[in-house]
């Protein structure tokens, strides 16, 4: 996957992104996400929404137990990649 995509950060910094991976788990997708100026930083994992026009809204996870259940699908897709 040769995505790449731009976020805002809080200050509204634009940080392009490279994603990893896209997958669902329990009904909702996710994305994992680089930044492409620091490939040695850690790799973020957000829910992807949508907007009432149907469009992608990435969201963070704020729920402990949803974000352990993603890592762990995360590293499974990584796992599988390896092979």
């Amino acid at each position: 996957m040769n995505d790449k995509i731009v976020l805002l950060d809080e200050m509204g910094n634009r940080i392009e992104f490279q994603v990893l991976a896209t997958f669902g788990l329990d009904d909702f997708e996710y994305a994992a996400l680089l930044p492409v100026d620091d490939m040695e930083s850690l790799t973020y994992l957000l829910r992807i929404e949508y907007d009432d026009e149907g469009e992608p809204i990435l969201v963070g996870i704020d729920d402990d137990d949803e974000l352990k259940d993603v890592i762990k699908v995360y590293e499974e897709i990584q796992k599988e990649k390896l092979q």
